[in-house]
Protein backbone atom coordinates (compact mmCIF):
# COMPACT_ATOMS: atom_id res chain seq x y z
CA UNK A 1 0.00 0.00 0.00
CA UNK A 2 1.00 3.24 -0.55
CA UNK A 3 0.67 4.68 3.01
CA UNK A 4 1.82 1.49 4.18
CA UNK A 5 5.22 2.93 5.73
CA UNK A 6 3.30 5.01 7.75
CA UNK A 7 0.29 3.24 8.56
CA UNK A 8 -1.53 6.51 8.83
CA UNK A 9 -4.99 4.08 8.88
CA UNK A 10 -4.41 3.46 12.16
CA UNK A 11 -4.60 7.30 12.91
CA UNK A 12 -6.90 8.24 10.58
CA UNK A 13 -9.66 9.67 13.49
CA UNK A 14 -7.05 11.67 14.56
CA UNK A 15 -6.55 13.12 10.95
CA UNK A 16 -10.24 13.20 10.73
CA UNK A 17 -10.26 15.45 13.85
CA UNK A 18 -7.48 17.44 12.92
CA UNK A 19 -9.20 18.30 9.32
CA UNK A 20 -12.38 19.02 10.78
CA UNK A 21 -10.59 21.75 13.09
CA UNK A 22 -9.16 23.20 9.69
CA UNK A 23 -12.23 23.10 8.36
CA UNK A 24 -13.50 25.44 11.54
CA UNK A 25 -10.57 27.66 11.02
CA UNK A 26 -11.60 27.94 7.70
CA UNK A 27 -15.02 28.87 7.77
CA UNK A 28 -13.63 31.41 10.58
CA UNK A 29 -11.37 32.86 8.41
CA UNK A 30 -14.40 33.59 5.50
CA UNK A 31 -15.80 35.68 8.18
CA UNK A 32 -13.59 38.89 6.87
CA UNK A 33 -11.68 40.37 4.06
CA UNK A 34 -8.87 40.50 5.54
CA UNK A 35 -8.87 36.81 6.63
CA UNK A 36 -10.01 34.94 3.92
CA UNK A 37 -6.68 34.41 2.30
CA UNK A 38 -5.82 32.45 5.24
CA UNK A 39 -9.07 30.58 5.63
CA UNK A 40 -8.78 29.37 2.26
CA UNK A 41 -5.30 27.64 3.07
CA UNK A 42 -7.07 25.71 5.84
CA UNK A 43 -9.59 24.85 3.82
CA UNK A 44 -7.21 23.47 1.37
CA UNK A 45 -4.66 21.98 3.78
CA UNK A 46 -8.05 20.44 5.76
CA UNK A 47 -9.18 19.01 2.53
CA UNK A 48 -5.64 17.21 1.70
CA UNK A 49 -5.40 16.11 5.31
CA UNK A 50 -8.83 14.15 4.92
CA UNK A 51 -7.81 12.66 1.48
CA UNK A 52 -4.70 10.87 2.22
CA UNK A 53 -6.36 9.75 5.12
CA UNK A 54 -9.23 7.94 3.55
CA UNK A 55 -6.50 6.78 0.80
CA UNK A 56 -4.90 4.99 4.00
CA UNK A 57 -8.23 3.51 4.89
CA UNK A 58 -7.94 -0.62 4.38
CA UNK A 59 -11.05 -0.46 2.92
CA UNK A 60 -10.06 2.00 0.17
CA UNK A 61 -9.75 -0.36 -2.95
CA UNK A 62 -9.49 0.48 -6.92
CA UNK A 63 -6.71 3.10 -5.89
CA UNK A 64 -5.12 3.57 -9.14
CA UNK A 65 -8.27 4.31 -10.74
CA UNK A 66 -9.35 6.47 -7.92
CA UNK A 67 -6.02 8.88 -8.10
CA UNK A 68 -6.30 9.10 -11.72
CA UNK A 69 -9.83 10.53 -11.36
CA UNK A 70 -8.61 12.57 -9.23
CA UNK A 71 -5.70 13.61 -11.33
CA UNK A 72 -8.14 14.16 -14.33
CA UNK A 73 -10.37 16.59 -11.87
CA UNK A 74 -7.65 18.39 -10.29
CA UNK A 75 -6.64 19.38 -14.29
CA UNK A 76 -10.14 20.61 -14.53
CA UNK A 77 -9.73 22.49 -11.50
CA UNK A 78 -6.80 24.26 -12.40
CA UNK A 79 -7.63 25.13 -15.59
CA UNK A 80 -11.06 26.75 -14.57
CA UNK A 81 -9.39 28.65 -11.66
CA UNK A 82 -7.18 29.92 -13.99
CA UNK A 83 -9.41 30.44 -16.91
CA UNK A 84 -12.80 31.77 -15.05
CA UNK A 85 -13.09 35.51 -14.52
CA UNK A 86 -14.44 36.52 -11.65
CA UNK A 87 -17.99 37.21 -12.98
CA UNK A 88 -18.67 33.83 -14.35
CA UNK A 89 -18.07 32.95 -10.29
CA UNK A 90 -22.11 32.67 -9.38
CA UNK A 91 -22.37 30.13 -12.53
CA UNK A 92 -19.54 27.73 -11.87
CA UNK A 93 -20.49 27.72 -8.07
CA UNK A 94 -23.81 26.89 -9.12
CA UNK A 95 -22.06 24.37 -11.47
CA UNK A 96 -19.81 22.77 -8.61
CA UNK A 97 -23.02 22.50 -6.70
CA UNK A 98 -24.54 20.40 -9.24
CA UNK A 99 -21.69 18.02 -9.07
CA UNK A 100 -22.15 17.41 -5.40
CA UNK A 101 -25.80 16.68 -5.94
CA UNK A 102 -25.21 13.94 -8.23
CA UNK A 103 -22.14 12.71 -7.06
CA UNK A 104 -24.60 12.18 -4.23
CA UNK A 105 -27.04 10.68 -6.16
CA UNK A 106 -24.86 7.89 -7.69
CA UNK A 107 -22.62 7.07 -4.46
CA UNK A 108 -26.08 6.28 -2.65
CA UNK A 109 -27.41 4.41 -5.67
CA UNK A 110 -24.01 2.41 -5.35
CA UNK A 111 -24.25 1.75 -1.34
CA UNK A 112 -27.73 0.23 -1.69
CA UNK A 113 -26.81 -1.74 -4.66
CA UNK A 114 -23.44 -2.64 -2.05
CA UNK A 115 -23.84 -1.98 1.22
CA UNK A 116 -20.37 -3.15 2.14
CA UNK A 117 -21.34 -5.44 5.11
CA UNK A 118 -24.01 -7.45 6.21
CA UNK A 119 -27.03 -6.00 7.65
CA UNK A 120 -30.36 -7.31 10.06
CA UNK A 121 -33.69 -5.74 9.51
CA UNK A 122 -33.11 -2.36 11.99
CA UNK A 123 -29.60 -1.77 10.44
CA UNK A 124 -31.53 -2.12 6.66
CA UNK A 125 -33.96 0.20 7.68
CA UNK A 126 -31.75 2.83 9.20
CA UNK A 127 -29.25 2.21 6.01
CA UNK A 128 -32.13 2.81 3.55
CA UNK A 129 -33.97 5.74 5.64
CA UNK A 130 -30.07 7.38 5.13
CA UNK A 131 -29.61 6.51 1.46
CA UNK A 132 -33.07 8.14 0.99
CA UNK A 133 -32.48 11.43 2.60
CA UNK A 134 -28.85 11.55 0.63
CA UNK A 135 -30.51 10.83 -3.30
CA UNK A 136 -33.43 12.99 -2.43
CA UNK A 137 -31.26 16.02 -1.28
CA UNK A 138 -28.53 15.09 -3.94
CA UNK A 139 -31.30 15.13 -6.89
CA UNK A 140 -32.84 18.11 -5.82
CA UNK A 141 -29.38 19.83 -5.09
CA UNK A 142 -28.05 18.80 -8.57
CA UNK A 143 -31.03 20.27 -10.77
CA UNK A 144 -31.94 23.10 -8.89
CA UNK A 145 -28.41 23.78 -9.32
CA UNK A 146 -28.58 23.00 -12.83
CA UNK A 147 -31.47 25.90 -12.97
CA UNK A 148 -29.72 28.28 -10.95
CA UNK A 149 -26.86 28.13 -13.50
CA UNK A 150 -28.97 28.59 -16.83
CA UNK A 151 -30.95 31.72 -14.82
CA UNK A 152 -27.19 33.04 -14.12
CA UNK A 153 -26.15 32.39 -17.61
CA UNK A 154 -29.21 34.00 -19.35
CA UNK A 155 -30.40 30.77 -20.58
CA UNK A 156 -33.18 30.61 -18.76
CA UNK A 157 -35.43 33.76 -17.91
CA UNK A 158 -34.85 35.28 -14.72
CA UNK A 159 -38.43 36.03 -13.90
CA UNK A 160 -39.95 33.24 -11.28
CA UNK A 161 -42.26 30.50 -12.57
CA UNK A 162 -45.49 30.99 -10.12
CA UNK A 163 -47.40 27.68 -11.48
CA UNK A 164 -51.12 27.37 -10.00
CA UNK A 165 -51.01 25.49 -7.08
CA UNK A 166 -47.37 25.53 -6.87
CA UNK A 167 -47.09 25.06 -3.03
CA UNK A 168 -49.71 21.92 -3.43
CA UNK A 169 -47.46 20.51 -5.87
CA UNK A 170 -44.91 20.90 -3.82
CA UNK A 171 -46.49 18.97 -1.03
CA UNK A 172 -47.38 16.26 -3.07
CA UNK A 173 -43.93 16.05 -4.39
CA UNK A 174 -42.26 15.46 -0.75
CA UNK A 175 -45.21 13.18 0.12
CA UNK A 176 -43.72 10.65 -2.87
CA UNK A 177 -40.69 10.89 -1.68
CA UNK A 178 -41.60 10.25 1.96
CA UNK A 179 -43.92 7.03 0.47
CA UNK A 180 -41.15 6.12 -1.58
CA UNK A 181 -38.61 6.10 1.60
CA UNK A 182 -40.85 3.82 3.51
CA UNK A 183 -40.97 1.58 0.23
CA UNK A 184 -37.36 1.57 -0.14
CA UNK A 185 -36.98 0.76 3.81
CA UNK A 186 -39.41 -2.36 3.79
CA UNK A 187 -38.83 -3.77 -0.36
CA UNK A 188 -35.82 -5.60 1.59
CA UNK A 189 -34.92 -8.22 -1.02
CA UNK A 190 -38.65 -8.57 -1.64
CA UNK A 191 -40.63 -6.23 -4.04
CA UNK A 192 -43.23 -3.24 -2.68
CA UNK A 193 -45.90 -2.05 -5.19
CA UNK A 194 -43.93 -4.29 -7.95
CA UNK A 195 -40.94 -2.37 -7.42
CA UNK A 196 -37.58 -3.48 -5.85
CA UNK A 197 -36.42 -0.74 -3.42
CA UNK A 198 -33.39 -0.09 -5.88
CA UNK A 199 -36.48 0.41 -8.35
CA UNK A 200 -38.22 3.06 -5.39
CA UNK A 201 -35.29 4.88 -5.32
CA UNK A 202 -34.85 5.99 -8.86
CA UNK A 203 -38.11 6.75 -8.39
CA UNK A 204 -37.53 9.02 -5.47
CA UNK A 205 -34.48 10.43 -8.20
CA UNK A 206 -36.68 11.55 -10.17
CA UNK A 207 -39.24 12.89 -7.88
CA UNK A 208 -36.63 15.08 -6.38
CA UNK A 209 -35.24 16.30 -9.18
CA UNK A 210 -38.45 17.55 -10.40
CA UNK A 211 -38.78 19.30 -7.53
CA UNK A 212 -35.42 20.98 -7.73
CA UNK A 213 -36.23 22.26 -11.00
CA UNK A 214 -39.46 23.67 -9.51
CA UNK A 215 -38.23 25.05 -6.70
CA UNK A 216 -35.36 27.22 -8.18
CA UNK A 217 -37.51 28.26 -11.22
CA UNK A 218 -40.31 29.73 -8.68
CA UNK A 219 -37.42 31.83 -7.33
CA UNK A 220 -36.96 35.53 -9.29
CA UNK A 221 -33.63 36.57 -10.34
CA UNK A 222 -33.38 39.27 -7.86
CA UNK A 223 -33.07 36.22 -4.91
CA UNK A 224 -30.36 34.49 -6.82
CA UNK A 225 -27.81 35.38 -4.08
CA UNK A 226 -29.84 33.59 -1.82
CA UNK A 227 -30.65 30.64 -3.96
CA UNK A 228 -26.81 30.38 -4.58
CA UNK A 229 -26.15 30.06 -0.51
CA UNK A 230 -29.53 27.74 -0.18
CA UNK A 231 -27.58 25.29 -2.70
CA UNK A 232 -24.87 25.47 -1.03
CA UNK A 233 -26.45 24.79 2.38
CA UNK A 234 -27.88 21.32 0.36
CA UNK A 235 -25.15 20.31 -1.01
CA UNK A 236 -23.83 20.25 2.86
CA UNK A 237 -26.45 18.77 4.24
CA UNK A 238 -26.46 15.93 0.99
CA UNK A 239 -22.62 15.46 2.37
CA UNK A 240 -23.63 14.70 6.25
CA UNK A 241 -26.45 12.30 4.76
CA UNK A 242 -23.59 10.30 2.89
CA UNK A 243 -21.56 10.75 5.89
CA UNK A 244 -24.05 8.78 7.88
CA UNK A 245 -24.60 6.43 4.96
CA UNK A 246 -20.91 5.75 4.61
CA UNK A 247 -20.19 5.97 8.49
CA UNK A 248 -17.49 8.45 7.73
CA UNK A 249 -17.38 10.70 10.39
CA UNK A 250 -15.44 13.53 8.80
CA UNK A 251 -18.18 13.73 6.04
CA UNK A 252 -20.60 14.00 8.56
CA UNK A 253 -19.15 16.77 10.25
CA UNK A 254 -17.98 18.47 6.91
CA UNK A 255 -21.32 18.09 5.71
CA UNK A 256 -22.93 19.43 8.82
CA UNK A 257 -20.67 22.78 8.62
CA UNK A 258 -21.26 23.38 4.89
CA UNK A 259 -25.19 23.01 5.63
CA UNK A 260 -25.51 25.29 8.32
CA UNK A 261 -22.76 27.87 7.85
CA UNK A 262 -24.77 28.25 4.24
CA UNK A 263 -28.31 28.00 5.87
CA UNK A 264 -27.35 30.65 8.46
CA UNK A 265 -25.86 33.57 5.84
CA UNK A 266 -29.30 32.38 3.17
CA UNK A 267 -30.96 33.27 6.72
CA UNK A 268 -28.59 37.06 7.10
CA UNK A 269 -29.33 37.70 3.49
CA UNK A 270 -33.14 37.02 3.44
CA UNK A 271 -33.32 39.22 6.63
CA UNK A 272 -30.84 42.39 4.15
CA UNK A 273 -34.08 42.16 2.04
CA UNK A 274 -36.44 41.57 4.30
CA UNK A 275 -37.79 38.78 2.89
CA UNK A 276 -38.69 35.35 4.83
CA UNK A 277 -36.43 32.35 3.92
CA UNK A 278 -39.91 30.49 3.29
CA UNK A 279 -41.01 33.25 1.15
CA UNK A 280 -37.18 32.88 -0.87
CA UNK A 281 -36.99 28.58 -0.78
CA UNK A 282 -40.34 28.06 -1.78
CA UNK A 283 -41.79 31.12 -4.36
CA UNK A 284 -43.95 33.23 -2.56
CA UNK A 285 -44.98 31.05 0.28
CA UNK A 286 -47.63 32.75 2.12
CA UNK A 287 -47.96 35.75 0.13
CA UNK A 288 -50.17 36.81 -2.47
CA UNK A 289 -49.53 38.07 -6.06
CA UNK A 290 -47.69 41.62 -6.29
CA UNK A 291 -50.27 43.96 -7.94
CA UNK A 292 -48.76 46.40 -10.61
CA UNK A 293 -46.96 49.08 -8.93
CA UNK A 294 -48.47 52.27 -8.22
CA UNK A 295 -46.13 54.52 -9.18
CA UNK A 296 -45.77 55.86 -12.85
CA UNK A 297 -42.60 57.10 -13.66
CA UNK A 298 -42.69 60.94 -14.68
CA UNK A 299 -40.37 62.82 -16.52
CA UNK A 300 -37.18 61.65 -18.92
CA UNK A 301 -33.47 60.35 -18.04
CA UNK A 302 -31.32 63.26 -17.80
CA UNK A 303 -28.25 62.09 -19.74
CA UNK A 304 -24.77 63.57 -18.45
CA UNK A 305 -21.54 64.45 -20.67
CA UNK A 306 -18.05 63.48 -19.43
CA UNK A 307 -16.81 67.05 -19.35
CA UNK A 308 -19.70 67.67 -17.28
CA UNK A 309 -18.99 65.20 -14.82
CA UNK A 310 -15.56 65.19 -14.65
CA UNK A 311 -15.91 68.92 -13.37
CA UNK A 312 -18.56 67.36 -10.58
CA UNK A 313 -15.73 64.74 -9.48
CA UNK A 314 -13.25 67.35 -9.36
CA UNK A 315 -15.85 69.51 -6.96
CA UNK A 316 -16.81 66.73 -4.65
CA UNK A 317 -15.41 66.17 -1.19
CA UNK A 318 -17.43 63.40 -0.18
CA UNK A 319 -17.81 60.26 -2.56
CA UNK A 320 -19.65 57.21 -2.33
CA UNK A 321 -19.32 54.65 -4.97
CA UNK A 322 -22.30 52.16 -5.35
CA UNK A 323 -21.18 48.63 -7.42
CA UNK A 324 -23.59 46.24 -8.97
CA UNK A 325 -23.11 43.32 -11.69
CA UNK A 326 -22.79 45.74 -14.63
CA UNK A 327 -19.36 46.87 -12.66
CA UNK A 328 -18.29 43.04 -12.64
CA UNK A 329 -19.57 42.23 -16.71
CA UNK A 330 -17.90 45.02 -17.64
CA UNK A 331 -14.29 44.51 -15.27
CA UNK A 332 -14.60 47.73 -14.30
CA UNK A 333 -13.41 47.48 -10.76
CA UNK A 334 -9.75 48.12 -11.95
CA UNK A 335 -10.56 51.61 -13.29
CA UNK A 336 -12.93 52.55 -10.90
CA UNK A 337 -10.11 52.47 -8.38
CA UNK A 338 -7.75 54.38 -10.15
CA UNK A 339 -10.85 57.20 -10.53
CA UNK A 340 -11.15 56.62 -6.82
CA UNK A 341 -7.17 57.07 -6.14
CA UNK A 342 -7.00 60.09 -8.17
CA UNK A 343 -10.16 61.50 -6.31
CA UNK A 344 -8.12 61.13 -3.32
CA UNK A 345 -5.13 62.30 -3.95
CA UNK A 346 -7.19 65.78 -4.94
CA UNK A 347 -8.44 65.31 -1.11
CA UNK A 348 -11.70 63.82 -1.48
CA UNK A 349 -12.67 61.09 0.96
CA UNK A 350 -14.10 58.20 -0.93
CA UNK A 351 -15.57 55.21 -0.16
CA UNK A 352 -17.79 51.96 -1.74
CA UNK A 353 -21.07 50.69 -0.76
CA UNK A 354 -21.73 47.02 -0.74
CA UNK A 355 -25.59 46.13 -0.59
CA UNK A 356 -25.32 42.38 1.13
CA UNK A 357 -27.34 41.45 -2.23
CA UNK A 358 -25.06 42.78 -4.92
CA UNK A 359 -23.89 40.86 -7.78
CA UNK A 360 -25.36 37.08 -8.66
CA UNK A 361 -23.04 35.73 -5.51
CA UNK A 362 -22.78 36.50 -1.47
CA UNK A 363 -19.83 39.02 -1.11
CA UNK A 364 -19.52 39.06 -5.14
CA UNK A 365 -18.34 43.01 -5.11
CA UNK A 366 -16.50 42.54 -1.87
CA UNK A 367 -14.47 40.09 -3.98
CA UNK A 368 -14.11 42.35 -7.52
CA UNK A 369 -12.76 45.22 -5.19
CA UNK A 370 -10.42 43.13 -3.28
CA UNK A 371 -9.07 41.83 -6.48
CA UNK A 372 -8.84 45.64 -8.10
CA UNK A 373 -6.42 46.65 -4.81
CA UNK A 374 -9.11 48.87 -3.09
CA UNK A 375 -8.30 48.96 0.56
CA UNK A 376 -10.63 47.33 2.72
CA UNK A 377 -11.25 50.00 4.92
CA UNK A 378 -13.20 52.23 2.49
CA UNK A 379 -15.53 49.57 1.52
CA UNK A 380 -18.58 49.63 4.01
CA UNK A 381 -21.55 47.45 4.96
CA UNK A 382 -25.30 48.71 3.84
CA UNK A 383 -25.75 49.33 7.39
CA UNK A 384 -22.02 51.47 8.11
CA UNK A 385 -22.85 53.96 5.41
CA UNK A 386 -26.43 54.51 4.80
CA UNK A 387 -26.77 57.31 7.09
CA UNK A 388 -23.92 59.33 5.40
CA UNK A 389 -25.29 59.78 2.00
CA UNK A 390 -27.77 63.45 2.68
CA UNK A 391 -23.83 64.32 3.51
CA UNK A 392 -22.32 63.31 0.18
CA UNK A 393 -21.70 65.03 -2.86
CA UNK A 394 -21.31 62.51 -5.56
CA UNK A 395 -22.89 59.10 -5.73
CA UNK A 396 -22.02 56.51 -8.21
CA UNK A 397 -24.21 53.89 -9.53
CA UNK A 398 -21.87 51.69 -11.52
CA UNK A 399 -24.22 49.05 -12.85
CA UNK A 400 -26.53 48.75 -10.01
CA UNK A 401 -30.44 48.88 -10.39
CA UNK A 402 -32.30 46.59 -7.66
CA UNK A 403 -30.49 47.52 -4.75
CA UNK A 404 -30.39 51.32 -4.98
CA UNK A 405 -34.30 51.33 -5.52
CA UNK A 406 -36.72 53.78 -3.61
CA UNK A 407 -39.56 52.09 -4.58
CA UNK A 408 -38.52 49.29 -1.58
CA UNK A 409 -39.49 51.67 0.32
CA UNK A 410 -42.22 54.02 -1.23
CA UNK A 411 -44.35 51.86 -3.54
CA UNK A 412 -45.90 48.65 -1.31
CA UNK A 413 -46.81 47.27 -4.80
CA UNK A 414 -43.66 46.88 -5.76
CA UNK A 415 -42.04 43.11 -6.02
CA UNK A 416 -39.11 44.72 -4.13
CA UNK A 417 -41.22 46.58 -1.52
CA UNK A 418 -39.66 46.78 2.22
CA UNK A 419 -36.29 45.57 0.82
CA UNK A 420 -33.60 47.79 2.58
CA UNK A 421 -31.55 49.72 -0.08
CA UNK A 422 -28.79 51.78 -0.24
CA UNK A 423 -30.50 55.12 -0.45
CA UNK A 424 -28.60 56.69 -3.22
CA UNK A 425 -31.42 59.42 -3.89
CA UNK A 426 -30.64 61.32 -0.71
CA UNK A 427 -27.06 62.30 -1.82
CA UNK A 428 -26.55 66.13 -3.83
CA UNK A 429 -25.88 64.45 -6.89
CA UNK A 430 -26.46 60.77 -8.11
CA UNK A 431 -24.94 59.52 -11.52
CA UNK A 432 -25.96 56.06 -12.40
CA UNK A 433 -23.46 54.31 -15.04
CA UNK A 434 -25.86 51.92 -17.40
CA UNK A 435 -25.45 50.53 -20.75
CA UNK A 436 -29.09 50.60 -21.28
CA UNK A 437 -32.59 52.77 -20.07
CA UNK A 438 -33.91 48.89 -19.42
CA UNK A 439 -34.98 47.59 -16.00
CA UNK A 440 -32.75 45.92 -13.91
CA UNK A 441 -32.34 42.13 -13.46
CA UNK A 442 -35.02 41.58 -11.53
CA UNK A 443 -37.39 43.63 -14.28
CA UNK A 444 -38.07 46.47 -11.64
CA UNK A 445 -38.30 50.11 -12.66
CA UNK A 446 -36.13 52.22 -10.70
CA UNK A 447 -37.53 56.16 -9.89
CA UNK A 448 -34.19 56.74 -9.01
CA UNK A 449 -33.39 57.27 -12.62
CA UNK A 450 -36.05 59.90 -13.00
CA UNK A 451 -35.34 62.41 -9.83
CA UNK A 452 -34.05 65.80 -10.52
CA UNK A 453 -30.94 64.88 -8.72
CA UNK A 454 -29.60 62.21 -11.15
CA UNK A 455 -27.95 62.21 -13.88
CA UNK A 456 -27.60 59.28 -16.46
CA UNK A 457 -24.02 58.35 -17.87
CA UNK A 458 -24.74 55.68 -20.54
CA UNK A 459 -22.51 53.13 -22.18
CA UNK A 460 -20.12 50.29 -20.88
CA UNK A 461 -18.90 50.38 -17.71
CA UNK A 462 -15.13 50.39 -17.98
CA UNK A 463 -14.96 52.30 -21.44
CA UNK A 464 -17.28 55.04 -19.49
CA UNK A 465 -14.88 54.68 -16.54
CA UNK A 466 -11.41 55.14 -18.83
CA UNK A 467 -13.31 58.08 -20.55
CA UNK A 468 -14.19 59.61 -16.87
CA UNK A 469 -10.44 58.76 -15.51
CA UNK A 470 -8.77 60.38 -18.58
CA UNK A 471 -10.69 63.66 -18.10
CA UNK A 472 -9.92 63.96 -14.38
CA UNK A 473 -6.55 63.31 -15.03
CA UNK A 474 -6.30 65.82 -17.83
CA UNK A 475 -7.58 68.63 -15.89
CA UNK A 476 -5.93 67.57 -12.33
CA UNK A 477 -2.28 67.93 -14.49
CA UNK A 478 -3.51 71.27 -16.16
Amino acid sequence: MLFAAIDLGNMQPMAYLLAGLLFVFALGGLASQESARRGNLYGVLGMALAFLATLADPRVNALPVILGAVAVGGAVGAVLAKRVEMTSMPELTAALHSFVGLAAVLVGLSSYLNPGRAMNNVEHVVHAVEITIDVAIGALTFTGSVVAWGKLQGRISGRALLLPGRHLLNLSLLAMIIGGGALVCFAGEGAALGLSGFGWLLVIVGVAAVLGVHLVMAIGGADMPVVVSLLNSYSGWTAAAAGFMLENDLLIVTGALVGSSGAILSIIMCRAMNRSILNVVFGGFGATPAAASAVEQQGQQVEIGTEELCEVCLDAREVIVVPGYGMAVAQAQRVVDELCRTLQARGARVRFAIHPVAGRLPGHMNVLLAEAGVPYDVVMEMDEINEDFPETDLVLVIGANDIVNPSAQTDPASPIAGMPVLEAWKARLTVVLKRGKGAGYAGVENPLFFLDNTRMYYGDARKSMEKLVLAVKSASAG
